[in-house]
């Protein structure tokens, strides 16, 4: 099995860190030059100290290796830390992006690397993601939109049947397929694709870089595939504490607004921003009404339609 080298991020997550180590054992076995490297990423806790004590205790040594540090940089930049070295010298044909609050199914990776070696015009192919229980979660999406915006704002059957083919995300498909833009908490890219548009762009905090870097590939020509094969537990929101569905929706942390921000800026300019900001307020002002009158549950996060407001109008 080609060389794949894997990259995890760790923010004050030992223990999902150490278990989501425990699933590679088997998975790094069959590959040559096996290497696995976390990124302690400023956490300020223990957390280095656990990992490596783990890394030692198991023998885990000969493939995986614990980068220390100091700022907590991001998803993005943590990744970026462990992607220079990797690239620099004796690059590998592959390099994996795993999100610490997964647990890699057996043949997850053999699944990936397998695709992306009959495939050689693909840059970047994700895995399925799914529950402990087995029930796939959404991991292939399409790019944000200004249609997309209002059905996401507004959530009326009639307009996401209408919108179907811009909703970002679709309902999941059991077959492989070309999406434009896969979940980054596996995510395998091809060398050629960091040679072509460099690294994840680490302005970015949180949020919309892996949407950005699946966007520059596929400018670039690198298109992106979702790999149902490949089954990957993810214990979603367990790593960043924001979209844990299992338990009552936290308050909109200003970073994924300023992700948000920086995503349509970036690539579709001011006006197309303004616009895609006016459509959602519309649409989830709509909601927010309907939500009354027919009095439904309400589930959104807390002060959603005033930190949107405020947080794209009101601040620089």
């Amino acid at each position: 099995m080609k060389r794949c080298p894997i990259v995890i991020v760790n923010y004050r997550t030992p223990g999902l860190v150490i278990d989501c180590l425990r699933s590679l054992v088997d998975e790094v076995r069959d590959q040559d030059r096996p290497r696995v490297v976390v990124v302690e990423n400023g956490s300020g806790d223990d957390s280095g100290e656990q990992i490596g004590k783990a890394i030692a205790d198991n023998n885990w040594g000969d493939w995986a290796e614990l980068m220390h540090e100091v700022r907590n940089l991001g998803f993005a930049g943590g990744n970026n830390v462990a992607l220079r070295p990797l690239l620099a010298s004796d690059p590998p044909e592959y390099v994996l992006l795993l999100n610490p609050d997964t647990v890699i199914r057996p043949g997850a990776l053999r699944e990936l690397i397998d695709f992306m070696d009959r495939h050689s015009e693909v840059g970047i192919a994700g895995s399925r993601l799914e529950d402990p229980d087995g029930t796939p979660q959404r991991s292939a999406f399409r790019f944000p939109t200004v249609p997309s915006e209002f059905e996401n704002g507004v959530r009326l059957g009639l307009i996401s049947k209408m919108l179907s083919r811009r909703l970002i995300a679709p309902p999941v498909r059991d077959d492989e397929h070309e999406c434009d833009w896969v979940a980054g908490a596996s995510m395998i890219v091809r060398r050629q694709v960091f040679d072509a548009i460099g690294l994840m762009d680490d302005d970015y905090f949180l949020y919309f870089e892996e949407v950005d870097f699946c966007l520059r590939a596929k400018r670039a020509g690198w298109p992106c595939w979702y790999v149902p094969a490949s089954h990957v537990v993810h214990l979603v929101g367990q790593a960043s504490g924001v979209t844990d569905t299992k338990k009552p929706a936290k308050r909109v942390p200003r970073y994924w607004f300023e992700s948000r921000r920086r995503y349509f800026v970036k690539n579709h300019g001011h006006i197309y921003k303004g616009l895609a900001d006016v459509v959602w307020l519309t649409g989830f002002g709509l909601w927010r009404m309907r939500r009354v009158v027919q009095r439904k549950s309400d589930t959104d996060p807390p002060h959603l339609f005033w930190d949107f407001f405020r947080f794209n109008f009101l601040t620089g």
